[in-house]
């Protein structure tokens, strides 16, 4: 079994989710949450929270491996700035403690989850319940980071089967 911590980066609300991965390829459901930051009085608190809640949920769980998704272009630039900013805590977290981390792009998370680059939300949720038999509807960002890890998984197996470096399959599009 290998334990993966997916990361859903957000200004507002950041999604952590964590699945086993069997040697058979099987996935199987470990936690998720969304760390809801919105409480907090300044931006520069709601990024210490998002640091201090994945480093404790990598205490607890013990992953091995970590995967994020890579930033979007938004239509407002200071949106952008501060996703980037969240996302930054949150690689932090991880490198801090010591795990892996890949990164991936919406269109290729909802590809592996859904089967199609251009899927919505609702549709990624029932896929990652689907998936990881979570009977009810998942929390957006909680559901979005689940995808993430199963988007590690399955491409971590396809590099192991090919016995090359993903950089060197995956082209950039």
């Amino acid at each position: 079994m290998i334990r993966i911590l997916g990361i859903d980066p957000g200004s507002q609300r950041t999604g952590i989710g964590i699945i086993d991965v069997g040697a058979d390829g099987r996935s199987i459901h470990v936690f998720h949450a969304a760390i809801n930051v919105l409480g907090n009085e300044t931006f520069h608190q709601r990024l210490k929270q998002i640091f201090d809640e994945i480093s404790t949920t990598i205490d607890t769980h013990a992953p091995v491996e970590a995967a994020i998704e890579r930033v979007f272009m938004a239509r407002n630039p200071d949106s952008a700035l501060k996703l980037g900013q969240a996302r930054g805590a949150a690689i932090c977290a991880v490198v801090n403690k010591g795990l892996s981390l890949a990164e991936y792009a919406a269109k290729e998370v909802k590809q592996a989850v859904v089967g199609g680059g251009a899927a919505d939300k609702t549709q990624v949720q029932h896929m990652v319940g689907v998936l990881l038999n979570i009977p009810g509807k998942l929390q957006a960002d909680a559901a979005d980071a689940l995808a993430i890890a199963l988007t590690h998984a399955h491409t971590r197996s396809t590099v192991e089967r090919l016995g090359i470096p993903r950089a060197a399959w995956r082209r950039r599009r």
